[in-house]
């Protein structure tokens, strides 16, 4: 396999290709992010981990597909486009949305090819056997819409006020909401790898105990940590989750 082939893949982007990893590090955007959230993951990592974020249609290189609104057809495709790059130990992180789509990938990926990532990191996201308490918001009338959007603190105000941007960006919001208010989670055998959550302490939107509630989902180990911040604690604490991250990466230490 030609390591350089992962820079012409349209669903994976990999800022600082390295043929000599020793383990992929893969990474979930939440609900209307892109690869570019990663972009500068690999300066906090060993060279020996090579940091691959997944590129989802609607954005990035795949602007031109359509987003999807259904959490199943999306695990299925990220895993046939991903499976050829899981040669060599591999590692899933996904924030929010990203968490639950790189659980579900996991469970797909164990049903399908008899594989499992070394450690599943779940940032943001509460426990998939946890109902959602919120009424849905992405088939809301597009004012009522952009103001939930506004509450949850994740899209910066300036695009919230550019109207072209908006028209760019809003059907890509509504379909990744849909992928995750229309999920069903499903009763299946706890996973066979090690599960790390981490949660921000004034976040509004994913509790302690939801985060702690992850636990049922590993027959390994499983920890926990908090940090401060609101629901994107992945930007405001990146460095301090980075330096727990790398804690549980048989690679991830800088050189």
């Amino acid at each position: 396999m030609n390591p350089n082939i992962l820079s012409y893949t349209p669903w994976i982007v990999c800022p600082n290709p390295n043929p000599q990893f020793d383990l992929r590090l893969f990474c979930f955007p939440y609900a209307g992010g892109s690869s570019f959230i990663y972009r500068t993951w690999s300066k906090f990592l060993s060279p020996s981990v090579e940091v691959c974020a997944i590129e989802l249609p609607g954005r990035g290189k795949q602007m031109k597909l359509p987003p999807f609104n259904k959490l199943e057809p999306l695990v299925e495709a990220i895993a046939s486009n991903i499976y050829p790059y899981l040669d060599k130990p591999f590692a899933f992180f996904g924030h929010s949305m990203g968490g639950l789509i790189s659980f579900e990938l996991a469970r797909l990926l164990r049903k399908k090819y008899a594989i499992a990532p070394a450690q599943l990191f779940i940032s943001g996201r509460h426990a998939p056997q946890i109902p959602n308490s919120k009424s849905p918001i992405h088939n809301l009338p597009e004012p009522a819409f952009i103001e939930e959007l506004r509450h949850l603190n994740g899209t910066p105000k300036e695009v919230l006020e550019n109207v072209e941007l908006m028209q760019l960006f809003v059907p890509i919001l509504r379909a990744d909401f849909a992928v995750l208010e229309t999920y069903i989670y499903t009763l299946e055998p706890p996973l066979d790898c090690p599960i790390t959550v981490f949660g921000g302490l004034q976040d509004s939107e994913v509790d302690c105990n939801q985060l702690q509630a992850w636990q049922e989902q590993t027959k390994t180990d499983f920890n926990l940590h908090m940090f401060s911040g609101d629901h994107f604690f992945l930007h405001s604490a990146q460095d301090i989750l980075l330096e727990k991250l790398v804690k549980y990466l048989p690679y991830g230490l800088p050189a």
